[in-house]
């Protein structure tokens, strides 16, 4: 709930003017509401409220609407705090800060379209109001935020979690500490502030599978009647600073770090941390930075507005005091800090534009000492208050963190975030011309990146790697008995999962291989434009397999002399031959041969799968093709009319 940004966290409010309406039951809710006793305060409220009359006491009912609408917020409470506003409003309460307050709440309850509106009523009033301004574009923003959102997988943490609220993970190590109020907390009364018990804090362990364990007290003098919660940890995790908020009566709640030392599983009774001199305001939500160097904290002391974020340096505290900046601090609240790195920080704000509430931000350190902040997006952040995330270890995406979403009364609750590793592969089949697998081809694959990886097709000739996003390959495949094969591609760079699809065709070396698309005019040997593609191919066949010689050969049909069919398929194979001379292939290594319809196509596998007319063996020799089909006839004479390669050697230029 709202009151998790202020748990720990209760600071005095402005002072409240006594209305007209004045009873001592509404003078003991201002009393309650001062001293930060938000529970109590809204039941109260809400009687004075009931007694008044709606004609005759209209401007009363506005004012008692407004401060009950205050303490729904405070406790987080959206949806009656919104409805409370709008009563003010309707009664004629006079601060056009109610408008603003109601937007918030709507925002918070994810009433988008009706917050944009409230926002901009605000606005109309109040052009330059900061906080509104950073509503209205996280309104508006909101629902393209869930539409689109990031790969994290989002869980509520049951085994963490009880009937009240419990919230604020740390990891000390392996072991997790959180703050809850819940039934079996220390102490015996009921906060005014909230009606749950006041905080302590609990911790789960692991067992030896690696298991979470149902949570338990921390053992020690930790604990005690008071509020006591939101802690971090030194690197040799001996020392825990903690937020405490002691209770006195008829005195505002104060907020104050403490720390407390480990020895033997136990922890001590705190003892105050006084950050500077400062007795009016108020410090709480510490968090260490991994190097030990900066303490990390929450205060009200003026700053950018709100509840800022502040340091101070731990080894040299004089002096060092240092207000993060615009950059992070807002006219809003900016809370709950947490130092993943030395230069990665996280923390929750109502300020910059979000879904609603307190949303969670990741900011980090620029080499000139500023902070790129970024908004951790949907389903992290929803249109409650998120806020208190831990991580288990900083080089992997996953922890915890709190929230109080989908609960109408408020009340936090710790959820477990990951972010799954990215599943891209490339996968594909090694086949040879005749699209039979080659089992046992060695694929190897290099990245831009640096990555370089090898690995054997499996017997039916599949294959799969894990690839990395945005990152240009070149693959090579290769068996005994067939030449080398090449590919390249670019994986693309978008955050989702991805499998990409690679064929290599492989060239026998002991067979002659069909090339596909070579294409003449009619009756000619010049090789059309359409041919080009194909001919390309078979040139990085040749550079990619520097060995080795081939002879081109080309075949016709059965139709025309013989003299005049090796004449013709003779010209056609040296157009082919002067190509790839042209393309930089030495001459040395290509020979060309006519061999006109001397030698009919035997049909192969593949053959036979595409035309199941023709019989696996068949030769398509004259005899046979007469006995065809006028339509058969065709096919097969298209099928004898082919361009080949065959290679000659493998040892070209090797001694």
């Amino acid at each position: 709930m709202r009151y998790t940004r202020l748990t720990l966290w209760i600071l005095s409010l402005m002072t409240l003017v006594a209305s007209s309406c004045g009873t001592a039951k509404l003078k003991t809710a201002d009393e309650q509401m001062a001293r930060g006793e938000y529970f109590d305060a809204a039941k109260t409220y809400r009687k004075v409220y009931n007694k008044l009359k709606a004609r005759e006491q209209r401007s009363e009912r506005g004012v008692v609407a407004f401060r009950m609408a205050e303490c729904y917020r405070a406790l987080g409470q959206d949806a009656r705090a919104a409805a409370a506003y709008q009563n003010a409003l309707r009664y004629g309460y006079p601060d056009s800060m109610a408008i603003l307050r109601m937007a918030q709440c709507l925002h918070g309850d994810g009433k988008y379209d009706r917050a944009v509106k409230s926002y901009e009523d605000f606005l109309a009033l109040a052009p330059d109001d900061a906080t509104a301004l950073n509503g209205l574009a996280g309104a508006r923003k909101a629902q393209d935020i869930k539409k689109n959102p990031t790969r994290y997988v989002v869980k509520n943490a049951k085994l963490f979690n009880s009937r009240r609220a419990d919230f604020s993970p740390m990891f000390n190590d392996d072991v997790l500490y959180f703050t809850t109020t819940n039934e079996k907390v220390t102490g015996t009364n009921r906060s005014e502030i909230t009606g749950m018990k006041r905080s302590d804090v609990w911790m789960a362990k692991k067992n030896e599978r690696g298991d979470w364990q149902r949570p338990e007290p921390v053992e020690g003098e930790l604990n005690s009647e008071m509020d006591e919660g939101i802690v971090s940890f030194t690197s040799d995790g001996s020392t825990m600073y903690l937020t405490r908020a002691r209770r006195e009566p008829n005195r505002t709640t104060g907020v104050e770090i403490w720390t407390s030392q480990r020895s033997d599983a136990k922890w001590s009774a705190p003892v105050k941390f006084d950050v500077i001199n400062d007795t009016v305001a108020s410090f709480g939500h510490p968090a260490v930075s991994p190097s030990g160097t900066y303490l990390y904290f929450t205060s009200d002391m003026p700053g950018e507005g709100g509840k800022d974020l502040w340091r101070i340096n731990l080894k040299e505290r004089a002096g060092s005091l240092e207000n993060l900046g615009k950059a992070i601090n807002t006219p809003g609240d900016e809370v709950f800090p947490y130092m993943l790195t030395d230069s990665i920080l996280f923390f929750a704000s109502d300020g910059h534009p979000g879904l609603g509430g307190l949303d969670l931000f990741r900011a980090t350190l620029t080499p000139s000492g500023g902070w790129l902040v970024e908004n951790m997006g949907a389903p992290i952040n929803s249109e409650g208050d998120d806020f208190g995330i831990t991580y288990a270890t900083p080089s992997r995406e996953a922890g915890f963190f709190s929230s109080n979403r989908g609960d109408g009364n408020g009340r936090d609750h710790i959820y477990s975030f990951e972010l799954p590793d990215l599943k891209i592969l490339i996968s594909g089949w090694v086949l040879d011309k005749d699209e039979e697998p080659v089992p046992n081809a060695v694929i190897r694959i290099v990245g831009d990146d640096g990555s370089n990886q090898r690995a054997i097709a499996r017997p039916d000739g599949s294959f799969s790697f894990p690839l990395q996003r945005g990152v240009r390959y070149v693959m090579l495949a290769g068996a005994k008995g067939y030449l080398n094969a090449r590919q390249q591609f670019t994986s693309d760079s978008a955050e989702e999962d991805a499998e990409y699809n690679i064929d290599f065709i492989l060239a026998s070396v002991n067979k002659p291989n069909i090339l596909e698309n070579i294409f003449y005019d009619y009756d000619k040997a010049t090789l059309r434009p359409e041919s080009k593609s194909a001919l390309d191919e078979l040139v990085g066949l040749l550079n990619d397999n520097p060995n080795i010689t081939v002879e081109m050969a080309s075949h016709t049909d059965r139709h025309g002399s013989e003299e005049y069919n090796i004449d013709l398929s003779g010209r056609r194979a040296k157009s082919v031959i002067d190509y790839l001379i042209e393309a930089g292939i030495a001459p040395d290594r290509l020979q060309f041969q006519g061999y006109g319809k001397s030698r009919p196509k035997v049909i192969t596998k593949r053959l036979a799968r595409e035309f199941p007319q023709f019989p696996e063996g068949t030769m398509l020799d004259e005899n046979f093709i007469e006995t065809l089909s006028e339509e058969d006839q065709a096919v097969a004479d298209q099928i004898n009319r082919r361009t080949e390669f065959q290679v000659l050697s493998t040892d070209y230029q090797m001694f």
